[in-house]
């Protein structure tokens, strides 16, 4: 079953009973460690919504080892496998630091002896002013020596500084690398509700009554419904038609989020509450003359059921008050089927 699709946004899609015990069983007979993000693996690669994933696993072949199945993990992005990968890259930079603050320490402590063996040497030849040149040549061999050493062990420092500063670069890679995946909706690739509520955040600060911004919520109709009638692949595909036909549907500089199962958000800069509803009624129009999918019978299906509602950012107080006005709107487009397009306006109430 695939992840995110009746379910809450941040809940992920969970397998029932039988394709539990088919994962642990699996996971058994391969000899596969039980752990999470080796679940999350097999779960992904025998739900059917990732086909590349689920060929990539068979070919590892029985009893793969633990770096194949990361190897496998980071390939298809899966975030218990980056989020592994990071803070295993972490500790190995942390390392790298404390074996470079030793080196550094070693270093110090041999430029400090060099120094006293220069300064011993200086005092005695001064102090001895008819110091045989075998002498002399004995404490300048000594200091050489000495010399000799500072320099490998720098050299040695310069070396595994590169490393440790390789490892830092690495690490950072990944770990920017998971947090960005923390805020993508796996299914769709879009931002998800964190990184939207971020955007709305920041948008709404800026927003003012003269150079104002619009959100737009594009609700699925009972998509419980349609995925228990029509079957989970039926129901993944129409999430993802949906999102792409949407994504092309909008200028670059629009957003695009998927915040809940069943709801895209859009935001809009510098547009009239006019131009709002014209937007939104282009992109109903958009997916109602685009949108084909099939169900798990191989039949197709359309005329699907979408509620818009469209808010303006100087119309509420603050993001979340911006948010709720619009899912407000959009509660009352699901209840009117005739108007499945309907604005803010001052004095709507919360449907319940």
């Amino acid at each position: 079953m695939q992840d995110n699709i009746t379910g809450g946004q941040h809940r992920a899609g969970k397998p029932g009973a039988d394709a539990l015990q088919k994962i642990v069983a699996v996971m058994l007979r391969q000899d596969i460690a039980a752990l999470p993000r080796n679940f999350e693996l097999v779960f992904e690669a025998l739900s059917g919504g990732n086909p590349d994933l689920g060929q990539d696993f068979t070919t590892l072949g029985p009893k793969p080892s633990q770096h194949a199945l990361d190897q496998l993990g980071l390939k298809h992005r899966l975030p218990g496998h980056c989020g592994a990968t990071a803070e295993r890259l972490q500790t190995e930079a942390l390392k790298a630091l404390s074996s470079i603050k030793a080196k550094l320490a070693l270093g110090l402590g041999q430029k400090r002896s060099f120094a006293r063996s220069v300064e011993t040497a200086a005092t005695s030849i001064r102090a001895e002013a008819d110091v045989g040149i075998e002498q002399l040549l004995g404490e300048l061999d000594l200091l050489a020596s000495i010399a000799r050493e500072m320099v490998q062990a720098e050299t040695l420092l310069a070396h595994e500084v590169a490393e440790g500063l390789n490892t830092l670069e690495t690490a950072d890679r990944a770990m920017q690398a998971a947090k960005a995946l923390t805020m993508r909706d796996r299914l769709t690739g879009l931002p998800n509700r964190a990184a939207f509520l971020q955007t709305l955040e920041e948008t709404h600060a800026r927003s003012t009554a003269a150079r104002t911004s619009a959100l737009v919520l594009i609700e699925i109709c009972d998509l419980a419904h349609l995925h228990h009638q029509y079957g989970d692949e039926a129901a993944v595909k129409l999430v993802k038609g949906l999102a792409r036909i949407f994504r092309k549907a909008i200028k670059k500089h629009d957003y695009i989020a998927r915040i809940e199962a069943d709801t895209f958000a859009f935001v809009f800069d510098d547009i009239d509450a006019g131009d709002a509803h014209i937007i939104a009624e282009r992109l109903f129009n958009t997916a109602e003359n685009n949108l084909v999918f099939a169900s798990d019978t191989g039949s197709e299906l359309g005329g699907l059921p979408l509620a818009l509602g469209h808010v303006m950012a100087h119309e509420a107080t603050d993001p979340l008050h911006w948010l709720s006005l619009a899912k407000t709107a959009t509660q009352l487009a699901r209840l009117n089927p005739r108007q499945p397009i309907i604005g803010h306006k001052p004095g709507q109430r919360q449907v319940a």
